[in-house]
């Protein structure tokens, strides 16, 4: 591209706005879009837990694949977002377009792959965690319906990322919130059987989840036409080509794998967890809604920070970069410590949204208190892996999860768990938290010294 056609394009807002501005209005958006995405999750589990225990534990199993699912939506979104945002900073617009073309091709592939998923494996998967026969029904039901239905779902995360990767998070946030507010209305009724609608049971909250999510996707869609002018999308002379493909994988599969870990840590504690009792997996699943009214606002307090520092970093402005670094950290833990905080005093508040019963509220007060702990490092550790993936160092953030979630978090809770006593099993998550932060440091000493230090304005 030409010297005159770079002068032509106005500086984007993300290389020229107060950094503390800049922030908040990217990431505000985004991280009440994150906070509506978590009331919706909380709000499925709250309506399921009416029908029973087994209903609840049902949906807390589906976890493992809904994860997976939304971590190759998301790592995809990852590295196109990465990718993008860094050629924007660079005045690079067709390397932009193409990144962005390649970002909507393999999320049409993603969604086949799930499909075939859903329609294939998703009875042997439940019947690999238990053999009650009514928990392997309900989820069947509920599971089939959100993997063969999920084109909605790796249509919106793509979209949204486009939209992210240009600042323009205010229209992710009424996608994200449209569909969730669809959701949660659309949850009692098609559960319960209101308004004239079958009851549908566990498969109606499959259905509502799906129904938000694919009006969401068409929203997204319309947005990023309507007003995401710089990301042209041209499918008429589209050829995928392994080197965008493999340069987006670069940043995206590590940001897969650190998601798909979580699936594995997930399946891998509801085996343990099992062996005690299945109240035990519902009140994991629990805790795994409640967990995400905390985590999601930082989520998207990341996806607000990643374009901003990927920008500055394409555009070597080193200054706007370790600001943005710094406030996000600082807002990260804040927003952690309110989380921990809340959970420690009102955890049998909590834990009676979701219909618990005296025996789940013996096994999930102590659980939520213990667990929580781990609140206090998290959040840093989160947002300095995001750091990562935005400097195009991504495995750094993997191998971090890996330690965490499978090198130290199982082992730890088998160990604990031989103890005969499921509390003991909680405390392997500070321990992990712990080895994560350790980690994080050190890799981001080595970001500093092989990265920043040799940027120059």
């Amino acid at each position: 591209m030409s010297e005159t056609m770079k002068e032509q394009q106005p500086e984007n807002k993300m290389g020229i706005m107060p950094v503390d501005k800049l922030l908040l209005s990217m990431s505000l958006p985004m991280m009440i879009s994150m906070l509506v995405q978590a009331l919706y999750n909380i709000v499925d589990s709250i309506f399921v837990a009416q029908i029973n225990e087994n209903a609840l534990s049902a949906v807390s199993m589906a976890f493992p694949l809904q994860s997976l699912m939304i971590a190759m939506g998301a790592g995809t979104g990852v590295g196109v977002n990465a990718v993008l945002s860094k050629s924007l900073g660079e005045k690079n617009f067709q390397k932009a377009n193409s990144a962005a073309e390649h970002g909507v091709f393999l999320a049409g592939i993603s969604y086949v792959i799930f499909m075939l998923v859903g329609i294939l494996a998703v009875r042997p998967f439940y019947q690999s965690q238990t053999i009650d026969a009514q928990i392997v029904e309900y989820g069947v039901s509920y599971l089939t319906i959100c993997c063969v239905c999920s084109f909605g779902l790796f249509t919106q995360m793509i979209f949204e990322r486009l939209l992210q990767s240009t600042g323009k998070t205010i229209y992710t946030m009424i996608t994200q919130g449209t569909g969730a507010i669809i959701n949660i209305i659309l949850d009692p009724i098609l559960i319960f059987g209101y308004c004239g609608m079958p009851r549908m049971g566990v498969a109606g909250a499959a259905a509502a989840t799906v129904v938000g999510q694919i009006v969401a996707g068409i929203l997204a869609v319309f947005f990023h036409f309507r007003k995401n002018h710089e990301v042209k999308l041209n499918f008429r002379r589209f050829v995928p080509r392994k080197e965008m493909i493999a340069h987006i994988y670069e940043v995206g599969v590590p940001s897969i794998i650190m998601q798909a870990i979580g699936s594995v840590m997930v399946y891998g504690m509801n085996q343990i967890l099992i062996s005690f009792t299945s109240t035990a997996v519902a009140v994991f699943g629990v805790y795994f809604k409640l967990q995400s009214f905390i985590f999601m606002p930082v989520f998207g307090l990341n996806n607000g920070m990643v374009p901003i520092i990927a920008y500055n970093y394409g555009a070597r402005k080193k200054q706007r970069m370790l600001q943005t670094m710094k406030l996000s950290i600082c807002y990260a833990v804040g927003i952690m410590l309110a989380g921990l905080v809340v959970i420690e005093c009102i955890p049998d508040k909590l834990l009676k949204l979701f219909n618990a019963s005296e025996t789940m509220l013996a096994m999930g007060v102590p659980a939520l208190r213990i667990i929580c702990i781990s609140f206090v490092f998290a959040g840093f550790c989160i947002v300095c892996g995001s750091v990562f993936q935005a400097l195009g160092n991504g495995v750094y953030s993997m191998l971090v999860s890996i330690a965490r979630q499978l090198v130290v978090l199982l082992p730890a809770a088998y160990l604990l768990s031989r103890l005969g006593r499921v509390n003991y099993v909680w405390w392997s998550f500070p321990i992990a938290e712990i080895a994560s932060l350790g980690m994080t440091l050190f890799f981001l000493r080595r970001i500093n010294h092989r990265i920043l230090k040799h940027i120059e304005e």
